[in-house]
């Protein structure tokens, strides 16, 4: 499959509980549903899962196995260069990443690496010529590699990486180098034992051409900014290669099947061709050229190529977090604990439990449908040439993904940890099939950008659209022109919901005391929110713009906490808007009533979750908030019953799972 399918619709009723399950993962797995079905039908499970008493060495060489395996089967790599191979199945690739994130993260990040971090920038920053050297090998499992762009010294801030890469004219070869501690490769996956090639991320120094003839050598160097290039870094025994010091990082807080570990470079050299040159190209002669003439268009372009990783990541702690629903929602509904009037009370009947674990199940749905729609989006961005795209829709790609993935990562860790919680002792058992699954996911909160740097880079966005459009306005003209135009300059719906912007008009034009189960009030809350946080960010920015630029950067200091909750009000009404879309789509009466029940849930548990918010701007009123808790209260009750349909829809294969809660032991771990 090249290209999403459309959405099911479903026309007739699906009045049972099978058939809602049916209907509801079809939603869930969207149009890359095949590809979920041959992984789940296709993965044994006993050959991935870890044991969690095994040696460090046993457990990545399990992962790597699998991962071998199921490259042999053709459940995963990369698609074959080549005139005939069509456009990459982008969306495929991502939608394989989270499935099998739903068994273990230790083998969808080793899958991450190899083929969309190692084989992924390959394809997107090489040659066509390049193409045909690397990716086959590394497409079939026969040559592994790794990822090396953080530094000790330099995590987010990728332009001030340290490694260099120097371009030796007479010997025809770069120069690769790590001149400082600093510099060295951290947390790289694959390099501390699997790895035989690294893409590594270097400043790019060529000789100082400009203004010479041919053949006459530079004195001075010119620095052009971050490349790529391939390097090896092992020997075919697995020795490390002269001048390579590989290091490991050694045991982590989870992700134990895979090798992370640190690369430092002592004047390697490797051929001109090992530079990945689809953006920047070194000749012979050491003379640089580029199809993108500016220098900071160009690194963006590069990164921007990488962003399929970022989508995968927050795609896969959401997957976790499904499946520790499952596990912890199917406990729940068959665990009894204290006598009620008619017996035990199973632990799912209790409101404290059902807030617990029914909120969360609303907000995986929301989440998932927020996924698909992005996916999507980076498929059809990713059809296209990076030097032919559209900037401004890649740019809203890259902030819709930095945003999501902040959300899903942030709340998969938050899911986790009340799922275990949510389990008694028996969740924090290795078996239960949670406390790995919670020391896994840990890391994505960090891992492809750090959550909180990347909310900054979706509040900038705004900030920059904001300023744009009302840049030139004074504070009259702006409130006048914010009133009726906010949704146009500002709210960029990432598909097209003209029926969404007709709630929220609906909703301002009426009395909307007693309408808290109606979603055009939902709407325009989750709106009302996002305009009034980034306004008023705007504002305080407005004021020390022409200051120094340390008063500048005190400024934006002083205001990140708001910059930061502009980022998360906007991300969240994008996530809404999502859910909202694919209840709207639904044509049988049965799904459309249990899924607008779910959207309900989901958007009144945000609003009440930031009440505090929306009760100081007047937003809400007292009478009204406690509204929303009695309501949030009631949806739980009228969802209990099919609770358990709702996340066996996640469509996740029972031996996926691997908890002994769910095998007949209760939580002592004896037999019931």
């Amino acid at each position: 499959m090249t290209r999403p399918a459309p959405d099911p619709v479903h026309d007739g009723p699906a009045t049972t509980a099978d058939e809602l399950r049916t209907a509801l993962g079809a939603l869930l797995d969207g149009p890359w549903a095949d590809v979920r079905r041959r992984l789940r039908e296709g993965v044994d499970a006993a050959d991935v899962l870890l044991d969690p008493q095994a040696t460090l060495e046993e457990q990545r060489a399990t992962t790597t196995a699998a991962l071998l395996q199921l490259t042999r089967q053709g459940l995963v790599g990369l698609r074959a260069p080549g005139p005939d191979a069509g456009p990459a199945d982008v969306g495929g690739t991502v939608a394989a990443f989270e499935t099998v994130a739903a068994l273990d993260l230790s083998l969808a990040v080793k899958m991450g690496v190899q083929f969309g971090l190692f084989g992924g920038a390959i394809a997107n920053l090489g040659s066509d010529a390049q193409h045909a050297t690397w990716l086959p090998a590394a497409s079939a499992g026969e040559l592994l590699g790794c990822f090396a762009m953080t530094e000790v010294g330099h995590g987010s801030d990728v332009q001030s990486l340290e490694t260099t890469a120097t371009y030796d004219a007479a010997a025809g070869e770069f120069v690769v180098h790590s001149p400082t501690r600093s510099a060295t490769k951290t947390y790289i996956g694959n390099a501390a034992r699997d790895g035989r090639m690294a893409v590594v991320f270097a400043q790019l120094v060529t000789p100082d051409d400009s203004s010479l003839p041919e053949g006459v050598d530079a004195e001075e160097p010119t620095h052009r900014g971050i490349h790529a290039l391939v390097v090896p870094i092992r020997d075919a025994a697995g020795a490390p290669l002269p001048g390579v010091t590989i290091g490991d990082n050694g045991a982590k807080g989870g992700l134990p099947g895979v090798d992370n570990g640190t690369l430092r470079f002592d004047s390697v050299r490797v051929p001109r061709e090992n530079l990945l040159d689809r953006f920047g190209a070194v000749d012979a002669a050491g003379r640089y050229s580029s199809p993108i003439d500016s220098p900071g268009r160009r690194f963006f372009t590069m990164l921007g190529t990488l962003v399929r990783g970022r989508v995968s990541v927050g795609g896969g702690a959401s997957a976790a977090a499904r499946s520790a629903l499952t596990i912890a929602t199917r406990y729940a509904d068959r665990r009894t604990q204290f006598a009620g009037p008619d017996g035990e009370v199973t632990l799912l009947d209790y409101r404290a439990h059902q807030r617990r674990l029914l909120p969360a199940i609303a907000r995986s749905y929301a989440l998932q449908f927020a996924q698909n729609e992005l996916v999507g989006t980076l498929h059809a961005v990713q059809q296209t040439s990076p030097l032919e795209r559209d900037e401004r829709a890649q740019r809203a790609l890259e902030s819709h993904a930095a945003g999501l993935k902040a959300l899903q990562t942030e709340e998969a860790n938050r899911v986790l940890q009340t799922c275990r919680e949510a389990c008694g002792g028996a969740g924090y058992m290795a078996t239960s099939g949670i406390t790995q699954r919670r020391h896994d996911a840990d890391v994505f909160a960090t891992f492809e950008g750090d959550n909180t740097v990347l909310l900054q880079l979706v509040a900038k966005g705004l900030l920059t659209n904001y300023v744009k459009a009302l840049g030139s306005l004074n504070m009259t003209g702006m409130l006048r022109y914010g009133a009726t135009q906010f949704s146009g300059v500002v709210v960029e719906r990432t598909a097209a919901k003209g029926f969404v912007n007709r709630m929220v008009e609906l909703a301002r034009r009426r009395d909307i005391e007693d309408v808290v189960m109606d979603r055009a009030w939902q709407v325009e809350c989750f709106q009302y929110r996002e305009q009034h946080t980034l306004e008023t960010a705007a504002a305080r920015m407005r004021r020390s713009r022409r200051g120094s630029e340390a008063e500048q950067f005190a400024a934006f200091n002083d205001v990140q906490d708001h910059l930061l909750l502009a980022a998360r009000a906007h991300i969240d009404r994008v996530v809404l808007d999502a859910f909202a879309e694919v209840v709207q789509g639904v044509r049988d009466p049965d799904l459309a009533t249990l899924l607008d029940q779910v959207c309900d849930l989901y958007a009144l548990s945000v609003i009440e979750e930031n009440a505090a918010w929306f009760l100081e701007h007047e937003h809400l009123r007292g009478a009204k908030s406690k509204a929303v808790t009695a309501t949030v209260n009631a949806l739980c009750a009228q969802l209990r019953p099919v609770a358990g349909v709702l996340v066996d829809a996640f469509g996740i294969p029972d031996a996926w799972l691997a908890s002994s809660l769910l095998d007949g032991q209760d939580d002592a771990g004896l037999t019931a």
